[in-house]
């Protein structure tokens, strides 16, 4: 695993991961996924999707609006609770989140206990500090022509609303019997008070979740098999070492509003240990508050028995961003001045690159190209690079992550052979353009 730095140098150099807005100073908390980035982005949701909804009989996709009735935000909670704890420095009036700056702290300490840590402030190194204060992390905006308190809508916090509005929808036209889950990947917004980490904490972020309805005496065995499987996706699908995931039991004190159980799988980041995914227990907390909310009734009928309930639902949840900064961290390896970026084969952006040995040589070109296009038309997500000498190129795709560089030569015209390389051994092989 490399330092972040070098791996945040890697993801811009390599066209990964661009500062957003660059070109004009950039804006905190925001980044831009460039050509080689939106293909491991692509793959990594593709192989979830696959793993949660594709391969299973009780999984159901939605994609949700992003702007949703304000309702839905008062009914979940978020605008009451959904807070983070905010300081300011009043010397240099630098704000930060309280919690972050006291090691070991939680989301509920208090002015006492702040001012106690008697921390310096990261801006000036002074300790002239505010109170701690409840900063509300929805993005405020407004829809309609005119800006007043009866148009105001809020960027969504978490793709989980978007699930829950649409349950009644899914059970009225597909009424799927019960356990089942609904699905959702899309775009969430937080107002992040000091973003930071790269990609771990930004202001605009990929969710993937999933709200798996359940008869309420039987969440803790739905629980605990959400608990496994989490495991297998993140240990067999991406690829993650397993001694770097943890699985942390959070307190009540520190759980999200809604949550009676929640357990974290923590990773070792190259900067610390974080929570890369979620497991929360959140009762009947938000189709209740629809049912009071809207008036209308969430109640499940099972077919079988006649009963009706409202469902507890148990929540895998994950942001795309912190799986992917897992993933390429955990890929990071390097030898001296070789860099190599160990993806699993099923994510990397390129699963070969084809090559001339050289490129002022027609006749290379011209069977190389015949073979690219046999393996592009196979494989997909195949590259061609004809630049500098074959040296360069190994380093280039190794960086990049390509599993198997194919090399046309000049044997291969006599013998329709080709040299394939193999990125994390660099052993080279001889095999037939048929057997590729």
């Amino acid at each position: 695993m490399g330092k972040l730095e070098d791996i945040v140098s890697l993801c811009k150099r390599r066209g990964f991961i661009f500062p957003g807005s660059d070109i004009y100073g950039g804006m905190a908390g925001t980044w831009d996924f460039g050509p080689l980035g939106v293909m491991l982005k692509r793959n990594i949701m593709q192989s979830w999707w696959h793993f949660w909804v594709d391969q299973r009989d009780d999984m159901y996709g939605v994609d949700a609006a992003i702007l949703m009735n304000p309702r839905t935000w008062i009914a979940s909670g978020h605008v009451d609770t959904f807070n983070d704890p905010l300081v300011e420095c009043k010397a240099c009036h630098g704000r930060f989140r309280a919690d972050k700056l006291v090691d070991g702290a939680t989301e509920s300490i208090t002015t006492e206990e702040f001012l106690k840590a008697n921390v310096k402030c990261p801006t000036c190194g002074k300790t002239d500090w505010g109170e701690v204060k409840k900063f509300n992390m929805m993005f405020t905006t407004h829809v309609g022509p005119v800006a007043d308190d009866g148009s105001i809508a809020y960027l969504r916090p978490e793709t989980a609303q978007g699930i829950f509005t649409n349950y009644k929808n899914v059970v009225d036209t597909i009424y799927p019997d019960i356990p089942f889950g609904i699905a959702q990947q899309g775009k969430a917004f937080r107002n992040e008070i000091s973003p930071r980490d790269f990609i771990l904490r930004d202001r605009e972020c990929t969710q993937m979740e999933i709200e798996y309805f359940v008869k309420p005496d039987q969440w803790e065995e739905a629980f605990e098999q959400m608990r496994a499987l989490q495991h297998v996706f993140l240990e067999e699908q991406m690829g993650l070492p397993v001694d770097k995931i943890h699985d942390y039991e959070v307190p009540a004190e520190d759980r999200a509003h809604y949550s009676k159980r929640t357990i974290d799988m923590m990773f070792d980041y190259p900067n610390g240990e974080e929570e890369l995914m979620g497991l929360a227990y959140r009762t009947d907390f938000d189709l209740g508050n629809i049912q009071r909310e809207s008036g209308k009734s969430m109640e499940y009928r099972d077919k079988n028995t006649g009963e009706t309930f409202v469902p507890h639902v148990i929540e895998p949840s994950i942001g795309l961003e912190r799986l992917f900064l897992a993933i390429v961290s955990s890929a990071y390896w390097q030898d001296g001045d070789r860099v190599v970026l160990r993806l699993p084969e099923n994510l990397a952006p390129y699963k070969f690159c084809v090559s001339p040995l050289l490129k002022n040589k027609p006749e290379l070109v011209e069977k190389a190209q015949e073979v690219y296009k046999l393996l592009k038309d196979k494989y997909t997500f195949v590259t061609w690079d004809d630049s500098g000498n074959i040296g360069k190129r190994y380093k280039k795709q190794d960086e990049i992550g390509t599993p198997k560089c194919v090399v046309v030569d000049f044997d291969t015209l006599e013998d329709d052979s080709v040299t394939v390389r193999d990125r994390d051994t660099t052993e080279q092989e001889r095999v037939k353009i048929s057997e590729l």
